[in-house]
């Protein structure tokens, strides 16, 4: 030992590799995000929600899956503020994560306060304001990302989808499945498997590439929201 620098390094021909070998090193992790539930393969899907650059996401489904996302942002050190009408669906899981003092503050519509947002203090801003949520006072920027929750395809949806980065459907009905293809270009196969989706399911769309995720509950989200469910 050199006194002041550690310890020497190797000095053996077990701890070194050639350049050959380098190629075969492989790590088994996937994107930073949060783990939204499982491809087709059984893969795990990982969302980045925190980024340097604003970022819109909406949700065309249930309550259920808005809440699963927002509670695992919150486990992945992001806060969570959500702007809605219907604070008592809220409020369960606030308390469950100690009363609001581990990131999470759930305001009424219109009354989301600046959020002082950093790298170091991402945020995750989840708009459930229903059918027609008005244009938010608190809006995506560097490190906040904004979730609008779209219980079903309503007047002001077009204008949502246009603004979004990312865009996430779960089941609806025939004729909205045809309005959503037209507007996000969807090949006719996935516009006729949106009125079939199961529970838990949803086709998560990004400029050209699509994906559909199972999103599977842990037991202690299963304990706080019950089972996976598209109707509210």
């Amino acid at each position: 030992m050199r006194s002041g620098f550690g310890l020497l390094g190797p000095r053996h021909g077990r701890h070194s590799l050639s350049v050959a070998q380098v190629d075969s090193l492989a790590l088994p992790i996937g994107d930073d995000g949060v783990v939204i539930g499982v491809d087709a393969e059984g893969q795990p899907a990982v969302l980045g929600l925190n980024r340097p650059t604003p970022y819109d996401v909406v949700l065309i489904g249930g309550l259920w899956t808005a809440q699963v996302l927002a509670l695992r942002a919150a486990a992945t050190g992001a806060r969570v503020a959500v702007e809605t009408g219907r604070a008592p669906a809220w409020m369960q899981m606030v308390h469950a994560m100690g009363g609001g003092q581990n990131g999470m503050s759930v305001h009424d519509v219109g009354r989301v306060p600046p959020q002082g947002s950093s790298a170091g203090n991402p945020v995750l801003v989840v708009r459930d304001c229903g059918m027609r949520p008005p244009r938010g006072r608190v809006v995506s920027g560097p490190w906040q990302s904004v979730l609008t929750l779209l219980p079903y395809l309503s007047p002001v949806a077009p204008r949502l989808l246009r603004q979004a980065r990312l865009v996430g459907v779960q089941r609806v009905s025939p004729d909205e499945a045809a309005e959503i293809g037209r507007a996000l270009a969807l090949p006719r196969g996935d516009v006729d498997s949106l009125p079939t989706l199961a529970d838990g399911v949803t086709l998560w769309c990004a400029d050209r590439d699509r994906q559909y995720v199972m999103t599977q509950p842990t037991d202690a989200e299963t304990g706080l929201f019950g089972t996976p469910r598209r109707m509210d």
